[in-house]
């Protein structure tokens, strides 16, 4: 799921309570950027799956003491988080892609905006598993949110073509995210995808 470093060591600073994150979410392009870096992007048909494994896209790196990238997003995207340490440990969250709240920790998922076995398909499968973790691990880019667990298993492996948040309103910015993410780590769409996502771009 690359200019790792300063994000970790964010996360590490994070280990210190405090009520409110203080590192707010990576910002993608605006939709006239996103349209331009999509017409950028190399057009393929998937790759096979073949020897995918997550294994292969090492995560959540640690950042402290008992902690990883996974409290760093929670910490991030969440409010009135509770730390114990730096592990999260309470907060309330309300999921992008469906407005549904949660209160533990335990029923939010961190998902890679552009799944592990997408981006395998798209060209990481070319990749040594140094990248593929930097990938996996990325807060640089728009690739990493917390979410219901139920809308991050419905969405799987899947593109904007195949799966869309079921809230319509957040269509732009998830369509302008993918782009920025598959741009900076030059992966290829699918021309079913790049109709989807023109579509969504459109609407913003």
């Amino acid at each position: 799921m690359a200019a790792l470093t300063a994000a970790l060591a964010l996360g590490v600073a994070g280990c210190v309570p405090q009520e409110e994150p203080t590192t707010p979410p990576p910002s993608s392009s605006d939709g006239g950027n996103a349209a331009e870096q999509l017409g950028q992007l190399t057009v393929a048909t998937a790759g096979s799956m073949k020897g995918y494994s997550r294994e292969r896209f090492p995560h959540w790196r640690d950042t402290g003491k008992n902690c990883d990238v996974r409290d760093t997003i929670l910490q991030r995207d969440g409010k009135d988080v509770k730390l114990s340490g730096c592990n999260v440990v309470g907060g309330r969250w309300e999921s992008v892609y469906d407005g549904r709240s949660a209160a533990d920790p335990s029923e939010v998922d961190i998902d890679h905006m552009v799944p592990l076995a997408n981006a395998w398909r798209s060209g990481a499968d070319e990749w040594d598993n140094a990248k593929r973790s930097d990938f996996a691990n990325d807060t640089t880019r728009p690739q990493l949110f917390a979410v219901s667990a139920s809308s991050n298993r419905s969405k799987g492996d899947q593109d904007p073509s195949q799966w869309k948040p079921a809230n319509r309103s957040y269509w732009c910015k998830y369509a302008q995210d993918w782009v920025t993410v598959k741009h900076y780590w030059k992966l290829t769409v699918t021309s079913a995808e790049k109709a989807a996502l023109t579509d969504m771009l459109e609407g913003c």
